[in-house]
């Protein structure tokens, strides 16, 4: 008996001052947690994790706080998650809309990387191959810059293509991500040119951008300036199309007269972004 009031007595004043320190006591957490949210083609990527230090230790390595050849949560705590709204491909790999665990393989020479279908999952003390969703290899690059906190980052994104690079002490891993979003745009770009509001300054912007039928965009943003025929910024575009195509003449011409226009309602920014046309059209 004396026992067992001795255990409750402990049992309280332990969870007394933990209730305490809970109520009244707000520390940093040793990982703190991140969220990114990119937009990508039509779609977006989320990454939730948590974000180690260095802390003068060894990360990588046989000898390393994460072995090599060994499955790590990549972060700290829940293991990272990442989640797609539509399509996409890694690496040359499709991986439709959803949310995966995100777990890693490294190594001195290549890491694997996983995508797991059970995305809640606390570290990776509970992973399963089994649930792999799929599996590639990929070559760590070296930084010589000590990279303190493991860090994710998107970087150079375009439309259609951009990079995921997981960064931590001195590695750095490259992920290439690409959608294709061009067949669906394109076709939303002839639906709705069949309609009562034609979307032209869009389409032109699109046309331009990638590449596609210049004779089309000319015509469509001609269109565009009938009903506005002063707004600078159509001009603009019309002037860079016709330089694309190779008539400098006209489009000096044209951005001359966007120039112009632009002065008339001051408008600096448009007023320097035709007169950079006009240089090269006369270059």
């Amino acid at each position: 008996m004396k026992k067992l009031y001795s255990l409750i007595c402990t049992a309280l004043l332990f969870g007394g001052v933990h209730f305490a320190g809970a109520q009244g006591i707000k520390m940093p957490q040793a990982s703190s947690a991140q969220t990114l949210v990119q937009e990508f083609g039509l779609g977006k990527i989320t990454l939730n994790y948590s974000r180690p230090n260095v802390k003068g230790r060894k990360i990588f390595g046989n000898v390393g706080l994460q072995p090599n050849g060994e499955v790590w949560r990549t972060g700290a705590n829940t293991a990272t998650v990442i989640s797609f709204t539509d399509e996409v491909t890694i690496e040359g790999n499709k991986v439709p809309a959803g949310d995966y665990a995100l777990f890693t393989i490294p190594g001195e020479k290549e890491w694997t990387i996983i995508l797991n279908k059970t995305a809640k999952q606390w570290g990776a003390y509970e992973y399963k191959q089994a649930d792999d969703f799929l599996r590639f290899k990929v070559k760590p690059a070296k930084v010589n810059e000590l990279i303190e906190t493991f860090t994710m980052q998107f970087a150079n994104v375009k439309a259609s293509t951009a990079e995921l690079h997981l960064m931590w002490e001195h590695t750095d891993v490259n992920l290439h991500l690409a959608t294709d979003i061009d067949t669906r745009i394109m076709a939303n770009i002839d639906a709705a040119m069949q309609g009562e509001k034609k979307p032209y300054f869009a389409a032109v912007q699109y046309y331009y951008e990638n590449n596609k039928d210049l004779n089309k965009a000319l015509t469509w943003i001609s269109e565009a300036e009938k009903a506005d025929p002063k707004t600078p910024y159509y001009k603009l575009w019309k002037a860079r199309i016709q330089l694309k195509m190779g008539n400098k003449a006209a489009a000096l011409a044209t951005a001359k007269e966007g120039a112009q226009l632009a002065k008339e309602q001051k408008n600096e920014e448009y007023v320097r972004l035709n007169e950079a046309v006009a240089a090269q059209a006369k270059g």
